[in-house]
């Protein structure tokens, strides 16, 4: 199993560390689909038991990350062509409002932040930062909404297509098309134009889903 070892026998939240590892591990693709979460190998790797185990993968499967199947237990949950473009359809719906809430509220400071963010990702070359580089950029825009429940939805759905995520940018001329459509939607915001980056959002999501999907059917 490729995950890191520690040892967090004396620690308090020992089942917040080792969702977190294995979330981290799922959506980065360390962990891959239809791989089997073994309970005491993942209890020796972090020197616990295997309750704070089973705690942490019935968390991940809350989520979605991890499904239970006869006879093997909890494995990496995987999707179909048809949920992948579910949950990108999600997105569409979610994300657009969620930029139109914070561009009202998004400082210069904020503003400048997420140049940075656009600029880190436009540069980029190693195709294992793509999908970081990608979700900071989005998620330090979203930072400034108010949304709270609609901010959780979307991490959540953008947890579950993040592997999926990578693999979009990296096929065809995926990375040169979203930093392009990143930086419309950085303009629009710096110009104080709410239902525009609303819009450029809701394209540029339905724009990743159609090129992925050519790639998985």
């Amino acid at each position: 199993m490729k995950l890191e070892s520690m040892d967090i026998s004396a620690t308090a939240s020992a089942s917040s560390i080792v969702f977190s590892a294995l979330r981290k591990a799922i959506i980065e693709g360390q962990l891959e689909e239809g791989e089997p979460l073994r309970q005491d190998e993942i209890a020796r790797l972090f020197n616990t038991s295997r309750i704070p185990v089973r705690e942490a993968i019935s968390r991940l499967e809350e989520q979605g990350l991890v499904r239970t199947q006869r006879y093997k237990g909890a494995v990496v949950a995987g999707l179909s062509p048809t949920e992948t473009a579910e949950i990108f359809d999600l997105r569409a719906l979610v994300e657009p409002e969620i930029i139109r809430d914070a561009v009202p509220r998004m400082t210069p400071e904020l503003l400048t932040k997420a140049r940075k963010k656009c600029a880190a990702f436009a540069s980029a070359k190693d195709p294992m930062h793509y999908g970081d580089l990608n979700r900071d950029f989005h998620e330090t825009l979203y930072s400034a909404s108010e949304l709270k429940f609609f901010l959780e939805i979307a991490g959540n759905a953008i947890d579950r297509v993040e592997r999926q995520i990578r693999a979009q940018l990296v096929m065809s001329d995926g990375m040169e098309r979203a930093g392009t459509e990143h930086a419309s939607i950085l303009n629009a915001c710096e110009t104080g134009n709410a239902e525009l980056a609303a819009k450029l959002t809701r394209d540029h999501i339905q724009g990743a889903k159609k090129s992925l999907l050519l790639h998985l059917t």
